[in-house]
């Protein structure tokens, strides 16, 4: 075959591909109105009928105002306790309260109690306890405001009179938690303290017993244990405080980091000190009691400093209050949120719509030919 008859033939099944104009596509529609039309009315019953099948769900809300971050009361005192400021400071701080909050209300925990309350096993109708769990999942949203960080809780359910009930249970559910938990820095603080505080009274308990059994001779009344295992038992409370912060550095940071070094040079003077000490007391002859005295002393100093820390971290605790307050207590909604049957009826038509056109006009291309309309 030539060119000239190849080309030809192009020409001829050109002519045939009708030409898309919008005259063109108006003809089409025209004849063919009452297809178009009747798609459309179909779709949009068919929508109407879906809308009306799918269940009625009512939202329920309500917004809390989470426990804020405050400036501590102990925070001053902790900075003057000098080596010691880094027991409370390897605790760490809540950088994002609201966040943390959001991802308790949302824990397993929260979520079997919820169910376990309103039963909604037999709700939803599901066989096992993780398909609730994934159910209510889809229902309940959780939410940070980006500009007021207030935290919102939005229920959705068949039931606005359980909507609202189980909007205002996860209110009072991340009460429970928040109390049983330590999620504020206060708290944390005063969980940290209460432990230690524990465990130096026990050994203050032991010291004493200890040191009553020593007796009291004659060499250690010449000594005069006081001054000089006061002044020891401080040292050993600087250097056990200083080792702390070391080891809370190190969980941190790299072992090369300045604030490590500087720690480590501190905490090395530190026990320049104690050995220091030892020796002096060692050198004047010191007797066992003395030596148990010193452990005393240092109990005891360790002690104080602790129930101080401990009481000024319960006062912050109590500023803070664990107080979670209710912007907007959720209320039993009396207008449904879905289904949007409207929007979904419409938009069921204009699919209908389009689909008839669609059709129409790929008929119109079959036919092959630009007078199609006048002979359909």
């Amino acid at each position: 075959m030539t060119d000239k008859t190849c080309e030809s033939v192009q020409s001829d099944r050109a002519d045939d591909v009708p030409t898309l104009t919008l005259s063109n596509l108006a003809s089409m529609a025209a004849v063919r109105w009452r297809l178009i039309v009747g798609a459309f009315v179909a779709a949009a019953l068919l929508g109407f009928a879906v809308a009306h099948l799918i269940p009625v769900w009512y939202t329920a809300k309500t917004v809390i105002l989470p426990p804020q971050q405050q400036q501590s009361a102990a925070a001053s005192a902790i900075a003057q306790l000098g080596a010691l400021a880094g027991l409370a400071g390897g605790i760490a701080s809540v950088k994002s309260p609201a966040d943390q909050y959001v991802a308790l209300m949302q824990s397993t925990t929260v979520s079997d109690r919820i169910i376990d309350q309103f039963s909604l096993q037999s709700v939803y109708k599901t066989d096992f306890r993780q398909q609730t769990r994934k159910q209510l999942k889809d229902v309940v949203r959780i939410t940070v405001g980006k500009k007021d960080g207030m935290i919102s809780v939005e229920v959705d359910d068949s039931d606005p009179q359980r909507a609202a009930a189980i909007a205002n249970a996860y209110v009072d559910e991340l009460r429970r938690m928040s109390n049983a938990l330590a999620v504020s820095e206060a708290q944390q603080r005063r969980m940290f303290f209460e432990q230690q505080l524990a465990q130096t009274k026990e050994r203050l308990a032991k010291a004493q017993v200890a040191l009553e059994e020593s007796g009291i001779g004659q060499g250690a009344l010449k000594v005069e244990p006081k001054s000089a295992a006061e002044s020891y038992a401080r040292l050993r409370a600087q250097a056990t405080a200083a080792e702390v912060k070391l080891q809370t550095l190190r969980r941190m940071l790299a072992e090369n980091t300045p604030e490590v070094m500087q720690q480590q040079a501190a905490l090395s003077a530190l026990r320049e000190q104690v050995a220091r000490a030892e020796q002096q007391n060692q050198a004047k002859g010191g007797s066992d009691y003395v030596d148990k005295y010193r452990e005393f002393k240092y109990q005891e100093a360790l002690f104080d400093i602790f129930v101080k820390q401990f009481e000024l971290a319960k006062v912050d605790e109590s500023r803070e209050g664990a107080l979670i307050q209710v912007v907007d207590v959720a209320q039993p909604p009396e207008l449904r949120s879905g289904p949007r049957r409207v929007r979904i009826t419409a938009v069921a038509a204009l699919v209908g719509l389009l689909a008839a056109c669609a059709y129409v006009v790929g008929q119109g291309l079959r036919a092959g030919r630009d007078d199609w309309p006048a002979s359909a």
